[in-house]
């Protein structure tokens, strides 16, 4: 039996890049909103960093990538358009990283709450965990449509944190890109960088407290704010 000494903290996790490998999926519906558009692919490999703000920034960024514009006003269905290729291909390829499902098993079992702040649209969020068999290691799952503002203001993780029943002074942010280490700054949390993500910048550039290999090494870092960091009132 788990010794819970991680009651009273709450661990808030990015999805895509961080929780899951979603870019392939959000990569092959923007090339399929760009190919009877007459413009080229954008390889998989060079388009991991457009991931992770949002579908319209994936949108604008993508099309940039391709050498085109996307003209919002002038073509406003090719958000609906893409939202619902992109369910419909949720899945087909995302998974979570390597040891996702047992560092969060652990984290749970020592009394950790555990919410996901992502700037993925709730539903999108909620349909992309649940296909993946993740949804039981949430207590909440808080896109920026649940929040009063979205990443990088550090409101969208103390929000989610509170819904989940926790307290800001008292958690932990894990993230991958400028964004997440940006909220977590704003929130005067700690933030633990997925090295093995989306990253947007250097490592060492991102401003995050510590940098993880792979998903496991974070119960050791999650350790070491729990170690250190005092309650304080925020």
């Amino acid at each position: 039996m788990s010794v819970r000494d991680l009651e009273g903290w709450t661990i808030a996790f990015d999805l895509d890049g961080t929780l899951v490998d979603s870019a392939p999926d959000l990569i092959g519906t923007l090339n399929r909103m760009l190919a009877p558009r007459g413009y080229p692919a954008v390889p998989l490999s060079s388009a991991r960093h457009l991931v992770g703000h949002g579908a319209r920034a994936l949108l604008r960024h993508g099309f940039a990538e391709a050498g085109a514009v996307w003209d919002e006003v002038a073509e406003p269905e090719l958000f609906d358009l893409f939202i619902d290729d992109y369910v419909a291909h949720i899945a087909d390829d995302s998974r979570p990283f390597e040891g996702v499902v047992e560092t969060l098993d652990h984290l749970a079992s020592r009394g950790a709450l555990l919410c996901v702040a992502t700037n993925k649209r709730t539903d999108l969020a909620e349909a992309l965990i649940e296909a993946l068999g993740l949804s039981r290691h949430f207590v909440v799952i808080a896109g920026p449509d649940r929040v009063s503002a979205r990443k990088p203001d550090g409101a969208h993780v103390r929000e989610a944190v509170r819904l989940a029943g926790g307290d800001p002074a008292r958690s932990v942010m894990v993230g991958d890109a400028t964004t997440d280490t940006g909220s977590a700054r704003a929130a005067g949390v700690p933030c633990v960088v997925a090295g093995f993500g989306y990253n947007d910048a250097p490592l060492s550039e991102l401003g995050g407290d510590i940098v993880i290999d792979c998903f496991a090494d974070l119960i050791g870092a999650v350790e070491t704010f729990t170690r250190t960091q005092a309650p304080a009132a925020i």
